[in-house]
C-alpha cells in the first residue's frame, strides 16, 4: 500500500493520549498505512506520563509499554542520543528530533509543535505536524482503512463509530470533522461555556 513504509516518529505526548495513540497504532497494523518510530526514551517518557500525570497504576503503564515493544519491535530506534548536541530545537525534545534523523523519518507527529521550530528542522528535511493533521493525511491516503479501524475501536468500547469519533474530536477535532463529513455523520457540537 502506498505510504505503508513512510516512517513517522510519534512523540510521547501522542502516545500518552489513549484514544489518539490507539488509532495511530491500529493504523500501523495490517493493512499498515505508515511505519511508526520511537526511541526507548520516548516510550519511557510516555510511561512516566501515564503514571505521574494520568495516574495509571504502575502495572498498567508498564504493561502498555511492554505490549507496544512486543507488537512493534521494528519501531524502536536506538543510538540517536549522539546527535542531540548539534540540534537546536527545544532542548527537552532534541531526543525526538534525533530519533527522527536516526530513523530516516521526515515527519514528527506531536501536540508540542512549539518545541520544533521549522528553522530547527529544515537542515534535516523534517517537519513536525499536529496529530490531527497527520491523521487527515492518513485518511486522505486510505479513507476505507481509517474508517474501518475507527469502527473496530468503537466496537471494542461498545460504542457506535460516530460516538467514538465524537470522543476523539476532543483531541483531534479537525480530523474528526473531516471523517464525519466524508461519511455523512453528525458529530455533537462541543459544549461551550
Amino acid at each position: 500500500m502506498k505510504g505503508a513504509n513512510y516512517r513517522v516518529v510519534l512523540d510521547a505526548c501522542v502516545l500518552a493520549n489513549q484514544g489518539v495513540c490507539d488509532l495511530f497504532l491500529r493504523l500501523a497494523e495490517r493493512p499498515r498505512i505508515y511505519s511508526p518510530k520511537w526511541s526507548r526514551r520516548i516510550l519511557d517518557e510516555t510511561t512516566r506520563t501515564h503514571k505521574e500525570r494520568l495516574k495509571w497504576p504502575d502495572e498498567l503503564a508498564n504493561h502498555w509499554q511492554s505490549e507496544v515493544e512486543k507488537h512493534f519491535p521494528e519501531a524502536l530506534v536506538d543510538m540517536a542520543d549522539c546527535l542531540e548536541p548539534i540540534l537546536v530545537n527545544d532542548p527537552k525534545d532534541r531526543h525526538v528530533l534525533a530519533t527522527s534523523i536516526r530513523a530516516g523519518a521526515s515527519t514528527i507527529v506531536t501536540f508540542n509543535l512549539r518545541d520544533f521550530a521549522p528553522d530547527s528542522l529544515v537542515p534535516w528535511n523534517i517537519h513536525a505536524v499536529h496529530p490531527a493533521d497527520y491523521l487527515i493525511t492518513l485518511h486522505t491516503i486510505s479513507p476505507d482503512v481509517v474508517v474501518a479501524k475507527l469502527g473496530d475501536m468503537a466496537r471494542d468500547r461498545n460504542l457506535s463509530a460516530e460516538a467514538y469519533l465524537a470522543k476523539l474530536a476532543k483531541s483531534v477535532p479537525a480530523f474528526a470533522s473531516q471523517v464525519a463529513q466524508a461519511v455523512g455523520w453528525n458529530l455533537p457540537l462541543p459544549n461551550r461555556p
